[in-house]
């Protein structure tokens, strides 16, 4: 990933950078990547069946910190609301995700990887938009 090398290249968010949105789309997308392979390693489990609740919060987290990631990355203009917004549904997906995952986490090493991949991006989220805020 290469966020702050993408930010400094960028024509007009180069002079500025904010270290925790750039930490946050880092986060968001690493997040989005561990939670669609956790719900394919969920798929992939004997007992599918009580997992189902983990895999529909693995995919939606990974779509919407996939979606956040995108709004945060797009320096051009200013919509400060929308990735707000964005980065609180995240955070929310995130918080979720985490702990269902954490339920599962003893039995499945991949549950564990998943949440605490949530649990830096709920973090990093938060970070971001009190960054974004002032």
């Amino acid at each position: 990933m290469h966020p702050e090398q993408m930010m400094r290249a960028h024509p007009t968010a180069g002079a500025s950078i904010n270290d925790p949105l750039v930490d946050c789309i880092a986060a968001c997308f690493d997040c989005a990547l561990m939670c669609t392979s956790c719900a394919d390693a969920c798929l992939a489990e004997a007992e599918v069946a009580h997992l189902r609740e983990c895999i529909r919060l693995n995919l939606d987290c990974a779509d919407i910190c996939s979606a956040a990631g995108h709004i945060a990355v797009r320096r051009t203009g200013d919509n400060a609301a929308t990735l707000i917004a964005g980065l609180a549904a995240c955070e929310v997906a995130c918080a979720l995700c985490a702990a269902e995952c954490e339920r599962h986490a003893a039995m499945m090493e991949h549950c564990r990887i998943c949440a605490q991949a949530c649990r830096c991006c709920e973090k990093a989220c938060q970070l971001a938009a009190a960054s974004a805020r002032h």
